[in-house]
């Protein structure tokens, strides 16, 4: 399947800062990639100037065939975006958000009205199409946001944090649509969210960044068994030389105060591990996560959010130093 997205060497510098820092990446036609990383690590920065939003420094990007540098239209009309922040208009109805953005992509007027019910129909808002967005919830602005980023039929859509500060009950109901979607039209999706588990049951792939670079690709599971194994943490007690020699042992590293290992097959082994620590006061065992994943590859856990400083923080740090 060819590439709907393809970058090499693509950077972003702001001043001294390398925000995004030579990314080579390719995107299959209808491919959901999830794009992992901490606050600053330059997910939103790489998002942008695939969208056009911000220029790159060096590097090369084309999005469904177009270059983003130099022709910005073409990759515009071929994309959707959910942004972060909410962006919709809370001084209009659902249905006028829907169809000023569908004049402004050039939506045919004769094809506005039936796209306007079947994006209120698959984001669950058709009882509340002719009500002010000032009285949504926030669960309700997000699927209009994915309403109105699917209204002109992109090819590729992009999803930046779609579910930030939602309940668990309206992340579950954004997710639900988006998972419709995909059964409908194979649209390509390029999602960042710090939410591990929707990484893990929404993407084909994921690309975990950390300060500006890849640090690893592949799907949920190949990433997974990169790790090694099952985890078990021991809390009381042991210590890494107490599981010397065994095979199956491949990793043991203090984390949070306890001992982790990395071992195959736990639960046939934890016989053999208890045998080896006598005293101890707590015990975990559990199948690997994306957040080990991202321990490994990154040396901390995706809830480390250095100092939770935000790229534009950053951003303002570098200038500061000119």
């Amino acid at each position: 399947m060819d590439a709907v997205i393809e970058t090499r060497g693509l950077t972003k510098r702001f001043g001294e800062l390398a925000a995004v820092d030579g990314i080579d990446l390719s995107v299959r036609e209808g491919e959901v990639l999830a794009l992992l990383g901490p606050n600053g690590a330059g997910k939103t920065t790489f998002i942008s100037m695939l969208c056009t939003l911000l220029k790159p420094t060096s590097g090369s990007a084309f999005v469904a065939g177009h270059d983003v540098v130099r022709d910005e239209l073409g990759v515009r009309k071929n994309i959707g975006i959910v942004f972060q922040e909410p962006s919709v208009d809370d001084l209009l109805t659902g249905e006028e958000n829907l169809y000023l953005h569908s004049m402004l992509y050039g939506v045919a007027r004769r094809e506005i009205a039936p796209r306007m019910e079947r994006m209120l129909d698959l984001v669950g808002l058709r009882a509340r199409a002719g009500d002010l967005v000032r009285a949504y919830s926030g669960g309700m602005r997000r699927r209009l946001e994915i309403a109105r980023g699917l209204i002109h039929e992109p090819r590729i859509l992009f999803l930046d944090e779609p579910t930030l500060g939602l309940d668990p009950a309206s992340r579950q109901a954004v997710w639900g649509h988006i998972r419709d979607l995909r059964r409908r039209k194979p649209t390509t999706i390029i999602l960042t969210t710090h939410y591990l588990e929707e990484a893990d049951s929404l993407s084909d792939r994921v690309a975990i960044i950390d300060r500006g670079r890849i640090r690893e690709l592949g799907t949920p599971e190949e990433l997974k068994r990169k790790v090694g194994g099952d985890i078990v943490r021991f809390k009381g007690g042991p210590r890494p030389e107490d599981f010397a020699g065994l095979d199956f042992v491949h990793e043991a590293v203090w984390e949070d105060g306890a001992l982790r290992l990395t071992v195959s097959d736990a639960p046939r082994h934890l016989k053999e591990l208890l045998g080896r620590c006598p005293v101890v006061d707590e015990v975990e065992v559990r199948r690997v996560s994306l957040d080990d994943v991202f321990l490994k590859f990154t040396g901390r856990a995706m809830a480390e959010e250095e100092g939770q400083d935000t790229i534009f923080e950053r951003i303002a740090l570098a200038r500061s130093r000119k």
